[in-house]
C-alpha cells in the first residue's frame, strides 16, 4: 500500500497521570491526567505545520480509552490517528511525580510496542520519514524491520529513550548509528551516553564536543543536541555545526508553563522543516523550535485557535508562521 504520510512516529500513545507533592511528600495539588506519550507530542509537533493527512500516528485503545480523549485528538485531524482497539487490555498510562524539584515517571500499564511490521498494508505503510524514541537496542530492531520493506529508505530520526543515555548502551548506540540519519538527545543525555562529565551551568563547547563525538561514532548525516534555554546545536557530517536559539528568553519565563514534551514537538517540527525546507536541515531547527515553543506554554497538548488555510492557522492564539519569521529575524541580527 502506497503512503501519503510524510511523517509516522513509532512513539506511544500515553494517558499521563500527574502526582505533585512537596519535598516531603505532601500533596500540593491535586492529581490530573494528560493526553501524553513521545509520539504524540512529535504527532503534535509535525501537525503545527503539516497537514493531518501528511502525520501519521498509532494509537492502542484500550477499553477504557476515554472518548473525550478521542475527541481532543480527532480536532488536529481524523486522518493522523490510526485508532487499534485493544480490547483485552487498558491503555497505556504512566504516572509523572513531581516531588519538590524532582520528577519521576513510572508505567502503571504494560506497554503496547509499535514497530514498522504494524504499518504494513495501512494508511501509514512506508512514510517519508520515521521516528522512534526507544533503547539503543531496539532502534537496531526497527532498522532492522524497515529494510526488510522493499523500496522503503525512510529518513530515520532517533530519540534515545531518556533512561537508556547512560555510558554502558554507547556500544549498542555505536552499532546503530550508521543507520540513523538524525540523532537527537539532549545536552545533559548526550553527555551522559558519552560518559562526559556535566558542569554545571553546561557550557556550549562542551555541547558541541559531545556533538562532534556522535559524528566521529558515525552517525549517518547530522546530531541534533537539544539545550533547553541555550537552543539546539545542529551538527552535520558534511557541513559543520551552528546554533539556533530557543524561542523563549528569560524575558519571557512565564511563557513556558510545562516543559513535557517539548523536545518530542521539536523532532516532529524538525520533520516538518525538512520537508518544507527541501532537506535543509539547520533551516528545518527553526520549524522545530517553534513548535516546542507552542508545547511549552501549558500542561498538555496546545490547541488550534483558528483554521482553514493552513498558511493562516494559530495555536495557542498565536500565527506559527510569525514566530518563525521572528526567530529567522533574530538569527540574521546576531
Amino acid at each position: 500500500m502506497a503512503c501519503s504520510k510524510t511523517f509516522v512516529t513509532l512513539g506511544m500513545f500515553i494517558i499521563d497521570e500527574f502526582s505533585y507533592t512537596d519535598s516531603e511528600g505532601n500533596f500540593t495539588k491535586s492529581s490530573t491526567f494528560e493526553i501524553g506519550g513521545g509520539g504524540t507530542y512529535a504527532a503534535i509537533g509535525t501537525r503545527i505545520w503539516l497537514p493531518p493527512e501528511q502525520v501519521g500516528m498509532i494509537v492502542d485503545k484500550g477499553y477504557d480509552f476515554p472518548s473525550e480523549i478521542e475527541n481532543k485528538l480527532k480536532a488536529y485531524g481524523d486522518q493522523m490517528w490510526l485508532f487499534r482497539p485493544q480490547n483485552e487490555a487498558r491503555t497505556t498510562r504512566a504516572m509523572n511525580i513531581y516531588r519538590g524539584d524532582h520528577r519521576g515517571f513510572e508505567y502503571l500499564t504494560p506497554r503496547i510496542r509499535i514497530t514498522p511490521r504494524d504499518l504494513t498494508n495501512t494508511a501509514l505503510d512506508r512514510p517519508r520519514m520515521l521516528h522512534f524514541i526507544c533503547s539503543p537496542l531496539r532502534a537496531s530492531t526497527i532498522i532492522s524491520e524497515a529494510e526488510e520493506v522493499e523500496g522503503w529508505n525512510p529518513l530515520t530520526i532517533y530519540e534515545p529513550i531518556p533512561d537508556r543515555c547512560v555510558p554502558k548502551e554507547l556500544p549498542a548506540l555505536i552499532r546503530v548509528l550508521p543507520s540513523i540519519d538524525i540523532l537527537s538527545p539532549n545536552a545533559e543525555e548526550a553527555l551522559s551516553l558519552l560518559s562526559i562529565p556535566i558542569m554545571r551551568p553546561i557550557s556550549k563547547p562542551l555541547i558541541e564536543e559531545a556533538a562532534n563525538r556522535f559524528i566521529q561514532l558515525g552517525v549517518k548525516d547530522a546530531v541534533i543536541i537539544r539545550s533547553g534555554e541555550l537552543g539546539a546545536y545542529v551538527l552535520r557530517r558534511k557541513t559543520g555545526g551552528k546554533w539556533v536559539d530557543a524561542f523563549w528568553t528569560e524575558a519571557d519565563a512565564s511563557k513556558i508553563v510545562d516543559v513535557t514534551g517539548a523536545g518530542n514537538s521539536f523532532l516532529g517540527g524538525l520533520s516538518a522543516g525538512l520537508q518544507i525546507a527541501n532537506g535543509d536541515v539547520y533551516e528545518a531547527v527553526f520549524y522545530a523550535t517553534v513548535s516546542a515553543s507552542f508545547v511549552i506554554e501549558q500542561s498538555g497538548l496546545p490547541a488550534i485557535t483558528s483554521s482553514g488555510d493552513r498558511a493562516l492557522t494559530q495555536w495557542n492564539n498565536d500565527s506559527p508562521r510569525r514566530r518563525l519569521e521572528a526567530l529567522k529575524s533574530r538569527a540574521r541580527h546576531e
